[in-house]
């Protein structure tokens, strides 16, 4: 199966989530892969990874992060690639969290979804509704999926 998202955690301690949207994008039968690389612990592989994703063969990027949230601009501002963010609890409740991937410059956005577990979960539903815009048989997948909610 090929990988289509490519999922950013910040940190280890955020690996639940990330399983979270793994799980989703599993259901959907979206090939994926998960790493951990911090947007201020590893600068420069981060945006490494950011610029190379696309040639990588990746088409969505989901970066979750907590309390500064800086991951989802970081990657957002280094690829043309739809990166979506998921805000994870911190000191504020992930109120912090959300407001870091909301407010990008103007030409660099952060699709956000929920705070958390939700979010996570979203997100893959997200990145299925966008490879379903070129892919029928993703997009008959999360077809069925909405159905059955």
């Amino acid at each position: 199966m090929k990988k289509d998202v490519l999922i950013i955690i910040g940190s280890t301690s955020d690996q639940e989530y990330a399983d979270a949207a793994s799980a989703m994008l599993d259901q959907l039968a979206i090939g994926h892969h998960q790493l951990v690389s911090s947007a201020h612990r590893h600068p420069d592989q981060t945006v490494k990874i950011a610029r190379e994703a696309a040639q990588n063969g990746f088409k969505v990027v989901i970066c979750m992060a907590g309390m500064a949230a800086h991951l989802p601009g970081v990657v957002a501002a280094n690829t043309n690639l739809p990166v979506i963010g998921v805000p994870l609890p911190a000191t504020l409740g992930g109120v912090d969290s959300v407001l870091s991937m909301t407010q990008m410059p103007p030409g660099i956005p952060v699709a956000t979804v929920a705070i958390g577990r939700a979010g996570a979960k979203n997100s893959a539903v997200l990145a299925a509704r966008i490879l379903g815009l070129g892919d029928a048989e993703i997009a008959a997948r999360h077809r069925e999926y909405r159905e059955s909610l």
